[in-house]
């Protein structure tokens, strides 16, 4: 084949593939190996029948630049797996920072609510709780093992139900942004009254402190991971509600991509939540100075990880726009 008829037969290929390494990262896998089979066929030919060729130098760069991008990209994905939560998660917490402020106010007059409510009205607990978790809870009180319920499962079982349970009741609470930011406060609401509720229920029978200490080596993580979730939801809720510059459906998809991240973001704290509540929450027979260790080690790792690392790696940014005011 005469070279001139070779490229004129292969020259809308190559700058297709051309385009594929500039755009790489949106293509999928399948297509760059087809791209490469054919590009590396197509150099081989040249190779073989003009070895002296411009053409034959151009094929070899643009099969190199291809290979490149290619196993630079699949390095990319496992740097991707550290650099995702060391930085990307961190990075878009400092950006929703006042979401997540709200988020938690929204939970601890939800908490408040709670107790208030149990304090004037003794049955409000059957109300949030049910009848047959407090019937079984007044039970254990009686037999002198009022945190018994955290032992009445087998441990494995236990984990992958509260831990599955706990990560859905999270993407519930994100997800429900889809309708505006009013439900991912709602959910909130839920989950703040609950948890007055549960403790309102345990100080009024003089078991606050073994109800703290038993409950918060889990729930510290498990809470501040639904406080966490709470500010995904209304980060999604407000792109919808206030698009700003950008067009409605623009800002509620990149309220939603940021909103998704910090949801993944959480999933390991559900994970070592779980694992607690399952394996060491039950042994109530723990000294409580260990106890309570676990739980300021919990939260100190939430402050760090979600105040304070984003704020370092973004201080530049703040103090930057203060010394322009």
């Amino acid at each position: 084949m005469k070279e001139i008829l070779f490229i004129r037969n292969n020259i809308e290929k190559w700058k297709a593939i051309e385009a594929l390494v500039d755009n790489i990262n949106s293509v999928m896998p399948d297509r760059l190996a087809d791209a490469y089979t054919d590009l590396t066929s197509d150099l081989a030919f040249a190779q073989t029948h003009y070895p002296t060729s411009r053409i034959t130098i151009y094929l070899n760069n643009l099969s190199s630049a291809l290979h490149n991008e290619i196993y630079r990209n699949k390095r990319e994905k496992w740097k991707r797996m550290i650099t995702f939560w060391t930085q990307e998660v961190p990075d878009v917490m400092w950006k929703e920072r006042r979401l997540l402020f709200l988020s938690f106010a929204i939970f601890m007059i939800s908490v408040l609510i709670g107790i208030v409510s149990t304090l004037g009205d003794e049955s409000f607990p059957r109300l949030i709780l049910g009848d047959g978790y407090m019937d079984q809870t007044l039970e254990n009180i009686a037999q002198g093992k009022p945190m018994g319920i955290y032992g009445s499962e087998e441990e494995g079982i236990m984990f992958i139900g509260i831990t599955l349970n706990n990560v859905m009741v999270s993407f519930y609470t994100f997800v429900t942004g889809v309708l505006t930011s009013f439900m991912p406060g709602y959910s909130l609401f839920q989950n703040g009254v609950m948890v007055g509720c549960f403790d309102t229920f345990f100080y009024q029978h003089g078991l606050l402190s073994e109800c703290l200490l038993t409950t918060m080596l889990h729930g510290t993580l498990e809470l501040s991971s639904i406080v966490v979730a709470g500010a995904a939801g209304l980060a999604m809720g407000n792109g919808w509600l206030f698009p700003g510059t950008y067009s409605r459906l623009v800002s509620f998809q990149r309220g939603a991509k940021r909103g998704m991240k910090i949801i993944v973001g959480t999933i390991p704290l559900f994970i070592v939540a779980g694992f607690i509540e399952s394996f060491v929450t039950r042994h109530t027979e723990i000294n409580n100075y260990v106890r309570l260790s676990i739980i300021l080690l919990s939260f100190a790792f939430v402050v760090f990880y979600f105040i304070y690392l984003p704020y370092k790696r973004n201080k530049y940014e703040l103090s930057s726009r203060e010394t322009k005011g």
